[in-house]
């Protein structure tokens, strides 16, 4: 059988046609035997299939050995830090993200919460579960013994996993109320901020939650949570106006990205955000390593750099990104599109930590988050990424590269083609999945330049 359900970077498809209870328990006994593992951890979103295909995993898991420890209603990153907590081989969210409803997926790390992509270890999962075949009673392999058959036991790691997230800021910092919009997207986001208020409360942080979709809900009343696509954003900006909040935050499904806007209810783009980041962790450990994507990068590097950082380029994509940081001893990594990684979350990504850091730093700069932010983008103005589709994007990479680096001052293959020019530049690279090329073009403080440059592009690629 061909399990077209893999993807590069994790396991993704359309359920009944791609995905099943029978394809799951088939990946849970490969991913059992290719790490060996003797412990794993699952956890699953708020779709209404995660249940099932959480339990087919796990019969998977307990029939090749394996002890299964279950955290139930769970975001990724709670995964990840179930992971490394407790020091198990490995660990699963059952999540599709923001996908459409009909699909769902895993996403699977090894010991310490690393992370198992197509090179290291999907694809070998892949051939391995495709190469199987049981004859299931009850969801169980009826040739294996109980006695010899792994045990299940449900865990809670969220005191845990709130305790640690709350080592990343000063509450000292906190010296003024804060009113936060936070928008679950009805996901899986709401029961740990529900644990996160309680842990500020308790130690008499004056914030405050706004609460918005926040009770986890399987059928989406308020569509799929994806606040990256424009349509997505108008119930948090207009609940940030209504309440007057400082801020507001929303996330995917599984949380493990979580996107802000101002108290002018703005939507901040990503790029922004990787700065402020960089930014607070300078504050707190100058000279630290920073990791930073192709894409856009001026005002990464320039906020880097005169809070007394390092930054590191490499290419866009959490396998790249927490390879490199793991190399460098990065403390932070970031993506503009809103995948934030930290050296002491394991490297791994998390939408709960950005926030929290951000808060602190209006905290501690006394200024409105839009004033922080307008500054940047006055700085280096950006498109944002756009996408375009294409029938033959490395034809079109090369022809683009051609018509522009004769009179550039540097181009740069990390990752796509990226041309500097003294007061612009722009990034074009192709997807890994689809027949996409997306473009990203920022200037140094003339954002006329930028859009012409932008628009200039445009019309080269869609000639071609």
């Amino acid at each position: 059988m061909n399990l077209t359900c893999f993807k590069a970077y994790d396991i993704r498809g359309q359920l009944g046609t791609e995905l099943n209870e029978d394809i799951a328990y088939r990946i849970a006994r490969a991913f059992a035997r290719f790490l060996k593992a003797q412990r794993i951890v699952l956890g699953g979103d708020v779709r209404a299939t995660s249940p099932e295909l959480k339990a087919a995993l796990a019969n998977g898991l307990r029939d090749e050995g394996v002890d299964v420890l279950d955290l139930g209603l769970a975001g990724t990153e709670e995964v990840y830090f179930a992971t490394f907590h407790l020091g198990v081989d490995g660990g699963i969210e059952v999540t599709a993200s923001h996908n459409p409803i009909d699909y769902n997926g895993f996403k699977l790390v090894r010991q310490g919460s690393r992370p198992i992509s197509a090179d290291t270890g999907l694809a070998d999962i892949r051939s391995m579960a495709e190469s199987m075949s049981f004859d299931l009673v009850d969801g169980r392999d009826p040739r294996v013994d109980d006695a010899t058959r792994g045990s299940y036991e449900c865990v809670d790691t969220r005191p845990a996993f709130v305790e640690h997230l709350m080592g990343y800021i000063d509450i000292a910092k906190f010296s003024r109320p804060l009113k936060l919009v936070v928008n679950a997207g009805n996901g899986a986001a709401g029961p740990a901020l529900d644990a996160i208020e309680a842990a500020f409360q308790a130690a008499g942080v004056p914030v405050t939650f706004i609460k918005i979709c926040h009770e986890p809900d399987g059928s989406f009343p308020n569509g799929i949570p994806n606040p990256i696509l424009i349509e997505n954003r108008d119930m948090t900006r207009n609940a940030v106006l209504e309440h007057k909040a400082d801020m507001g935050i929303a996330w995917d499904g599984d949380f493990d990205r979580c996107f802000l806007f101002d108290e002018q209810g703005r939507f901040i783009e990503g790029y922004y955000i990787v700065g402020l980041l960089a930014e607070a962790f300078l504050q707190k450990e100058k000279g630290a390593r920073i990791i930073h994507d192709p894409r856009l990068t001026w005002n990464t590097v320039e906020q880097v750099e005169s809070n007394g950082g390092v930054a590191v380029q490499t290419k866009a994509g959490h396998a790249f990104i927490k390879e490199r940081m793991r190399e460098e001893d990065a403390i932070y990594g970031g993506e503009m599109s809103a995948h934030h990684y930290f050296r002491d979350f394991a490297y791994c990504d998390s939408g709960m930590i950005p926030w929290l850091l951000v808060a602190e730093l209006l905290c501690a700069k006394g200024k409105p988050l839009s004033a922080l932010v307008d500054e940047r983008i006055a700085a280096f103005p950006s498109s944002g990424e756009i996408n375009l589709t294409v029938s033959d994007a490395p034809a079109v990479l090369a022809a683009i590269e051609r018509a522009y680096s004769e009179n550039a001052e540097d181009v740069d293959h990390t990752d796509g083609v990226s041309i500097r020019f003294a007061q612009w530049r722009f990034n074009l690279r192709a997807s890994n999945t689809e027949p996409v090329i997306r473009l990203n073009v920022e200037s140094r403080g003339n954002a006329g330049l930028m859009k012409e440059k932008t628009e200039e592009l445009l019309a080269h690629i869609k000639s071609l």
